[in-house]
């Protein structure tokens, strides 16, 4: 559900989003929907050649999970730039929880925005991704 975002200030955090443990299911749909079918992700043996244990999740899944929690906070219109830094591996069974903090009003463009810096983390705490977005206010 979006909010009214002109009542958005310093501090507030954005509505975290919880996602269920990452699956091979998860993984083989992600990889048709996105076209990546990189064998890393979805062919045990390839992933155990190249020295993991297993396959492990798209940096993109979990982009596109956090991409989710901010679309599902404000309107899309209203994301002028999202970015992040991929910090760590998702593997499978790990819970996805993506959040984010305003922690800065701005005006851009000519427009009253704010700077939500933004993580996806696993349920240990370890953050997978890290970054920001730019938000209009209008």
């Amino acid at each position: 559900m979006n909010v009214q975002v002109k009542m958005i200030e310093v501090g507030d955090d954005m509505p975290v989003l919880e996602l269920p443990p990452i699956s091979r299911t998860t993984l083989a749909l992600f990889a048709g929907a996105s076209g990546d079918h990189n064998p890393i992700h979805i062919d045990i043996d390839f992933a155990r050649g190249a020295g993991m244990k297993d396959v492990f999740a798209h940096g993109m899944l979990s982009m596109a999970y956090l991409g989710r929690a901010l679309t599902e906070w404000v309107p899309q219109r209203q994301i002028l730039s999202y970015g992040v830094r991929f910090a760590a591996l998702t593997h499978l069974g790990d819970r996805v929880r993506c959040s984010g903090k305003v922690v800065e009003k701005l005006e851009h463009a000519g427009r009253p925005c704010v700077r939500v810096q933004i993580s996806a983390t696993k349920a240990t705490g370890e953050i997978t991704l890290a970054g920001e977005a730019l938000v209009a206010l209008n």
